[in-house]
């Protein structure tokens, strides 16, 4: 869930639009930034493999995840005829209002800067890997498309008093979720498959909690921002993501 900006935040803010975007420059990206891109895609990519869902591969394969960074715009060419979205650079975190506009508008927030080599294995922020890599090839699904346009609206609806119970519900479904397919219990959650430890981790450790998503119990829980996750919530379907979020 995108947060204020503050001073200590990475990304550069100056020169950005009013609804926080700003332009990518693809070809300024250096060779070692192509360097730690290429390395995490490839350990990324043969994690989904074993443990994202098909949805998700089958994302990767239609927005044409290739070898080099990935030019936005290209992108958007392949993903718009899809599903309707669209992605726009920004420098890093962005406030709650800016980023449900965009959800709501079907724009998803791709930060526009990669972390260093040192940061490969863990990072405080958003970059531009956890984002896509993480999050743009499931809005490729029309369902799960759907759902996250629903969830920008439901935000901008919700009031201050809400934000905390919805920003909970983001975190255990499109950061951390779980789905069981027929190929066994898979992850969809950004936050899962874009981490080496924390795929692993939710899919095969056996202490941690994996519990039927329930939208209000999800709403309820606390969740961990700086270690691997204790609890997980599991989908059986797509679907059950509008249906028992109130997303229709």
């Amino acid at each position: 869930m995108d947060i204020a900006p503050t001073a200590n935040l990475r990304g550069d803010y100056v020169g950005m639009a009013p609804d926080w975007t700003v332009p990518q420059h693809a070809g300024l990206y250096s060779a070692e930034d192509q360097a730690v891109w290429r390395l995490l895609v490839d350990r990324q990519t043969a994690l989904a493999g074993q443990h994202a869902c098909e949805e998700f591969l089958h994302g990767l394969r239609a927005i044409g995840l290739g070898e080099s960074i990935p030019d936005f715009e290209a992108v958007n060419a392949r993903l718009e005829p899809m599903t309707g979205w669209r992605i726009v650079g920004v420098p890093g975190l962005i406030p709650d209002a800016a980023f449900y506009d965009h959800l709501a508008h079907r724009r998803f927030p791709v930060t526009v800067w990669i972390r260093t080599r040192a940061e490969v294995d863990y990072l405080v922020e958003p970059d531009l890997f956890h984002d896509f890599f993480g999050h743009v090839p499931l809005l490729s699904n029309p369902v799960f498309a759907d759902f996250m346009q629903a969830y920008g609206r439901r935000a901008i609806a919700a009031g201050a008093e809400n934000i905390d119970r919805l920003a909970r519900l983001y975190w255990f479904t499109v950061e951390f979720g779980l789905i069981r397919t027929p190929r066994g219990l898979k992850a969809y959650g950004a936050g899962i498959l874009s981490s080496a430890a924390e795929v692993r981790h939710a899919i095969e450790d056996k202490d941690v909690e994996r519990l039927p998503f329930d939208a209000a119990r999800a709403m309820a829980s606390p969740y961990e921002i700086d270690r691997l996750q204790p609890t997980y919530f599991v989908l059986d379907d797509f679907s059950q993501l509008l249906e028992r979020s109130g997303g229709h």
